[in-house]
């Protein structure tokens, strides 16, 4: 194991699915997605989601890998070309923010909830404790928040696979330093790779190391490393049902996220209003 790495191994045994996933082709088939300010935004839940994740692990033919966007994510699309890019790419984009599913909605579609990215890790994680399907976690503030991240996981999900982990600098890693990381993943027989280390970063390192990483499933899940570690408190759920979880962060951690709100918020309102206005036309 590397100097960062952290977590404990465990029995990489081989996942074990039902009968009906593995046989089932269309699970495979990333989900159709819809067009919100130039970001094609899957029309799934978190079962279709799962299911997907499922199949193209046992499956074992094909690599993918998941982004979870919120607005922010949308609106720095129209100014990153490379997180344009790595998102463009991805098997699917997930709509994480509760104001992406209602503009999807207002394009005629029904969707009932989000994905949101923290729920959805804790969904696969419970239903992985019964499936075997093996995890490696790539973030973390440090390496005691990856420990503490480890430690919360297995407990709450008993037989939770985690196979190792790594929590990665706040620089750029160097070449020795990346091929080490790369090495160390698929060593570990990982099945999911669940990348914690913030938008735009995630997309773009997943969509880099998508080629060079045995796993099949790489999930880029930002904040949900802090959650899950009991690092930052999550919004209630009726302020996120209202939409307004971004102002509960921004409550927590006003001198990070200002700036971001601030700006992506007002630019998401108006863009989405012209898409609308110019589809009613």
């Amino acid at each position: 194991m590397s100097p960062q790495s952290t977590v404990t191994l465990q029995d990489p045994a081989q996942p074990v699915f039902p009968a009906e996933l593995v046989a089932d082709d269309e699970a495979a088939v990333p989900p159709p997605g819809v067009d919100v300010l130039g970001v094609p935004l899957a029309l799934t839940d978190y079962e279709r989601t799962m299911d997907w994740i499922d199949a193209t692990v046992a499956s074992g033919d094909e690599k993918g890998y998941v982004c979870v966007a919120a607005v922010h994510t949308v609106m720095v699309c129209q100014e990153d070309e490379d997180l344009r890019r790595a998102v463009l790419n991805s098997s699917l984009t997930v709509p994480d923010g509760q104001p992406l599913v209602w503009a999807m909605n207002a394009l005629g579609h029904s969707l009932s909830s989000r994905v949101y990215g923290p729920e959805l890790m804790a969904k696969y994680c419970e239903r992985s404790a019964h499936t075997g399907t093996r995890m490696f976690l790539y973030g973390g503030r440090n390496q005691g928040a990856l420990v503490q991240l480890a430690l919360n996981l297995r407990t709450r999900y008993p037989g939770l696979k985690i196979v190792g982990g790594y929590s990665p600098p706040f620089r750029a890693l160097t070449e020795e330093e990346e091929e080490g990381v790369v090495a160390e993943i698929n060593r570990s027989g990982a099945d999911v790779v669940w990348v914690g280390i913030g938008v735009p970063k995630q997309e773009k390192w997943m969509a880099a190391m998508r080629d060079r990483i045995d796993a099949p499933v790489m999930i880029g899940v930002g904040a949900a490393f802090d959650f899950h570690a009991g690092l930052v408190a999550q919004a209630p759920n009726w302020i996120q049902a209202v939409g307004m979880e971004w102002a509960y962060r921004l409550s927590r951690e006003p001198r990070r996220l200002w700036k971001r709100y601030a700006r992506y918020n007002p630019r998401f309102v108006t863009g989405f209003a012209r898409q609308w206005a110019a589809r009613q036309r």
